[in-house]
């Protein structure tokens, strides 16, 4: 191989890894999915978030409540998440 000169598979699969973990709409689209996820699983069993509120696990507790209480926000922007993915990209 010449020197300076990279293989341009290696080059293709560091820019689909950069972009995938520095791209703003995967992020919230993960948080949005977090949050549902967590506020359903609350939903039918209470038990298996409510014995964890602090600590590492805390986070899934604190997302249940932000899909519980924010739920008319939460939805509108699952709706235009939706939209953006469906139709946008």
């Amino acid at each position: 191989m010449l020197k300076g000169r990279t293989d341009s598979s290696e080059d293709s699969y560091s820019v689909q890894l950069k972009s995938a973990i520095f791209n703003f709409q995967s992020i919230l689209t993960v948080i949005l999915l977090l949050i549902c996820t967590c506020a359903y699983i609350r939903s039918v069993a209470p038990s298996l978030l409510d014995k964890n509120k602090t600590g590492l696990l805390g986070i899934f507790w604190k997302c249940a409540r932000i899909g519980e209480r924010k739920s008319p926000y939460v939805a509108v922007c699952c709706v235009v998440m939706a939209f953006s993915i469906l139709f946008v990209q």
